[in-house]
């Protein structure tokens, strides 16, 4: 009788990654956290991609930044130019201006990252701007996104000073206007304007550091606080998960879309480099901030046709819409032309920041919120939104009211007046306009609930009347139009309890419910059409 002897095959050795990948794994967690987490769903919704375009824009400000810090001198010191810029040669300038021109003539693609740089800062805020929009006007801010809200409100402010610190770096006659501007501005601030500009120019109006120390603040300072505040606020968005449109199967509960890792991820990628080959074909073909044809700063010069960025251009107009008024009072001159617009600017972008807040104490709404409103249902908010861009591009006009004057042929005092009337009356109109207009839809989709949606089709009936017919809408589209909470306003009760007892209702309440009436009182939504209303009319004679 044999005995069979049992061999053991050696082990297989794996691959070096692998081994890599095990080792990172055991120390890290990546292996668990990735298979927790990649899987994650998102909603789909072409909205969605506004905040895309922003974090894409500033990834490529990030990039071509780097790119141009190797070649940029951050220094006053004044220079004669001999570069191949002919028209220049010979003109003194400072370190800055001259290290600008060698990036855009000399440095292989200097001018194309440049322009790259300059295109992408513009568009970032853009996106950010619409994409504040969007979630204001959807209602994406509520409960638990207050505190998102602010990381991206942040975000958009800390932008605006970046950018205005960025293209004053040249150090060119544009720029130096537009800082010269800003020092103003801060000189009106009583007691402190003058030791906050002696510190911020390092002396008189220009001095010889705020070049430098705009380069600190431009790519170190204000940078990594907006990393910082991007990665909370992607954080917050991962673990929050992101908000949704109602729709069949999607409540406060759950979330309906593609997994984050391969569809979601894939798509992201794609788009990115979309975003990066748009910006890319707009720095090559439309020129932004040519230097060259500016010259460099001079205290003594003023570039013409000077005008802010777009997202400054609020803050310009308030000050160029201001009377020029000024307080003398124990030997010091306050120039309320100034301060006045430089207080109330803060305190537009306060309110901004803080009104989700305000939307919750009004409502009384402390409920979580996962599912996005149509604006046409939040009708008092969809108002306060359009009566804010009617506002911004007022001042917006007013901000370039020298060109608006050169360019249609008409006065700058007559503009100047326009908006100083505009600035009170047009955001006021707005509102109520888009108030209305958001009640009107309401209405259109209460009827076609009820009624069902125009064919277009028209039939006679047998006694001679003539009918359009009405087709049934799907219960998808049922479910969209009427998915919508009815919302009631927040009372603060009777001034007498049941004892016959005086009740103390403070202002505050009497307050808030006035608030509240104006979000959800009866002039502010239609009431949503009821199961038995349906029923009724779809189930008798009411419908065609």
């Amino acid at each position: 009788m044999s005995t069979a002897t049992e061999t053991t095959a050696p082990k297989r050795k794996a691959p070096a990654g692998e081994r890599v990948a095990d080792w990172a794994d055991g120390r890290l967690g990546v292996y668990s956290l990735a298979k927790a987490n990649m899987r994650k769903i998102f909603p789909d919704h072409w909205s969605f991609m506004l905040g895309e375009v922003a974090l894409y824009s500033f990834i490529i400000i990030i990039l071509t930044g780097v790119y141009l810090t190797l070649f940029f001198h951050p220094s006053m010191n004044e220079v004669e130019y001999h570069g191949s810029y002919v028209p220049m040669q010979g003109v003194r300038m400072s370190e800055a201006f001259a290290s600008t021109l060698d990036i855009s003539f000399d440095v292989r693609g200097g001018l194309l990252v440049r322009q790259i740089h300059h295109w992408a800062a513009l568009i970032f805020l853009g996106a950010m701007f619409v994409h504040m929009m969007r979630v204001f006007f959807t209602g994406a801010f509520r409960k638990p996104r207050e505190i998102n809200w602010l990381f991206g409100f942040l975000l958009f402010v800390l932008g605006m000073f970046t950018g205005f610190t960025g293209y004053s770096l040249p150090d060119d006659l544009l720029s130096g206007t537009g800082v010269r501007f800003m020092e103003g501005a801060i000189l009106s601030m009583p007691i402190i304007g003058t030791y906050m500009s002696m510190f911020l120019f390092g002396g008189e109006f220009p001095g010889h550091d705020f070049v430098a120390r705009f380069f600190s603040i431009h790519v170190l300072l204000l940078p990594g606080i907006m990393l910082g505040l991007l990665v909370a606020h992607l954080i917050l968005v991962f673990y929050h998960k992101h908000t949704q449109f109602a729709g069949p199967g999607r409540t406060n509960k759950n979330v309906v879309g593609m997994p984050l890792l391969p569809v979601y991820m894939a798509k992201a990628g794609g788009f990115f480099f979309l975003v990066f080959g748009v910006i890319s074909v707009i720095a090559a073909t439309f020129t932004v901030n040519p230097i060259w044809a500016l010259g460099p700063y001079r205290p003594d010069q003023v570039s013409t046709n000077a005008q802010p960025d777009w997202y400054m251009g609020f803050s310009e107009g308030l000050i160029r819409i201001m009377p020029g008024w000024e307080i003398h009072l124990w030997g010091h001159t306050l120039v309320m032309g100034v301060f006045i617009p430089l207080m109330v600017f803060p305190l537009v972008l306060a309110a901004i920041a803080v009104y989700p807040f305000i939307e919750s104490w009004v409502t009384g709404d402390k409920r979580e919120h996962h599912l996005a409103d149509r604006p046409r249902n939040a009708p008092t908010r969809t108002a306060f939104g359009a009566a804010w861009i009617a506002w911004y591009t007022v001042m917006l006009i007013g901000g370039g009211n020298d060109l608006v004057a050169t360019h249609f042929d008409l006065s700058i005092n007559s503009i100047t007046w326009f908006v100083r009337i505009a600035f009170f009356v047009v955001p006021v109109v707005v509102f109520f306009v888009t108030r209305r207009a958001c009640l009107g839809l309401q209405r259109r989709d209460k009827e076609k609930v009820l009624h069902g949606r125009e064919s277009g089709i028209i039939k006679r009936l047998p006694h001679g009347e003539f009918i359009e017919v009405h087709e049934q809408l799907s219960q998808e589209q049922l479910h969209t139009l009427t998915a919508h909470e009815q919302h009631k306003p927040y009372e603060a009760g009777p001034e007498v309890d049941e004892n016959g007892v005086q009740r103390k209702v403070g202002r505050s309440q009497k307050l808030r419910a006035r608030l509240s009436r104006g979000y959800y009182g009866e002039q502010a939504q239609i009431p949503k059409p009821t199961a038995e209303e349906y029923r009724e009319l779809t189930s008798g004679h009411g419908h065609h």
